[in-house]
């Protein structure tokens, strides 16, 4: 595995895409997802897309559609009002909306379509939605090697009566401070909300359900872990910073955070103590990575990882989150195109046998 996936430009019985291109008169951006020609069917890689209005904005910038129609990936958008089956063909569906009935209908559709890549099965993803799960096969791993370990918190799962909190969190050995966390992972704005929880009486002020997490001092530094295929990429965000014993002696009360991860906090390029900013190993993030794509059964995901303070090998996974903001990921356009590419390439011999 590289950082970087290079990946041959796509080729349709020994042509290339500029071959293909030139002469063409059909305006492929407005193409309907209903009817798409013959002649275009044969060129393209067709990507048909039901994401939300936001992920949209986010994912499909005007750079990514460009580069994507260069290298003859045509982005067509799933009309959610008719039947899905009645649209395309795809070579490629890209998703991410939540409801049982979408589910199912995806369901349905990978079942009559197999020649079609659906990114992602739908329960793979639903397993990411609840954060009692979603870690769980991090921890089975128990992954180890020459350039570290790596683990996740200690934690508890809350359901109901916040009253009870205070004696489970006793029970459990879990030390404050606390991080609480929504159960129920959906990518809604209120789910990545989270508090921190300094002493014990205040841990019955949480509102369940939710996870808590042992906090875990890494120098305020979060590392962002983009999977795309076999392609990673990792950025820095400013995190909480480190807890030391003194002011968890004078501090009282429960402090909530809205969003503590995002854009604006980036800390690649921060003046940072070498310790605190190197990057996990790239060998183990690999490995991580290939574990996680088998036994998640997903190829796109993103890990935040931090560093415990005072290690140097000492990993831990905080939260997994499917389709993530890949806007925010340098050369994301670069590293999605080779990957539809990649599938695109699959696709067409997979589709050559039916």
């Amino acid at each position: 595995m590289r950082l970087q996936e290079e990946i041959v430009p796509f080729h349709r019985n020994g042509k290339t895409r500029e071959d293909d291109v030139e002469g063409e008169e059909e305006d492929i951006s407005s193409i309907d997802a209903g009817f798409l020609p013959r002649s275009l069917q044969r060129k393209l890689v067709v990507v048909g897309y039901a994401l939300t209005s936001k992920k949209i904005k986010s994912f499909l910038q005007p750079k990514l559609e460009g580069l994507a129609r260069n290298k003859g990936i045509l982005f067509v958008a799933i009309d959610q009002s008719r039947p899905l089956t009645d649209q395309g063909p795809f070579d490629i569906v890209l998703h991410k909306l939540t409801g049982k009935e979408w589910g199912q209908i995806l369901e349905d559709y990978r079942r009559t379509h197999p020649e079609v890549t659906v990114l992602d099965p739908p329960d793979a993803i639903q397993h990411l939605h609840n954060r009692q799960s979603m870690l769980q096969c991090v921890a089975d791993m128990n992954l180890s090697n020459p350039y570290g370990r790596v683990d996740i918190p200690r934690q508890l799962v809350i359901k109901k009566d916040a009253a009870s909190i205070p004696d489970a969190v006793m029970k459990a050995g879990l030390m404050l401070p606390i991080v609480a966390k929504p159960l129920v992972a959906d990518g809604s704005a209120k789910s990545h909300e989270l508090s921190l929880a300094y002493d014990q009486l205040s841990l019955q002020k949480l509102e369940p359900p939710l996870v808590l997490q042992e906090f875990v001092n890494h120098g305020g530094v979060m590392f962002k872990v983009y999977i795309v295929g076999e392609a990673i990429k990792v950025v820095r965000r400013f995190s909480l910073p480190d807890v030391c014993k003194r002011e968890l002696a004078n501090n009282a009360g429960v402090f909530r955070f809205p969003r503590v991860s995002c854009a604006a906090a980036s800390a690649d390029n921060a003046d940072l103590d070498p310790g605190v900013a190197e990057l996990p190993p790239q060998p183990l993030l690999e490995k991580l990575a290939k574990e996680l794509r088998r036994r998640l059964g997903l190829r796109l995901f993103n890990l935040d990882i931090i560093r415990e303070h005072g290690t140097r090998d000492q990993f831990f996974v905080i939260d997994i989150n499917y389709f993530p903001g890949y806007g925010k990921m340098p050369e994301y356009e670069h590293i999605f195109t080779d990957f539809l590419l990649s599938l695109g390439q699959s696709q067409y011999k997979k589709r050559s046998s039916y």
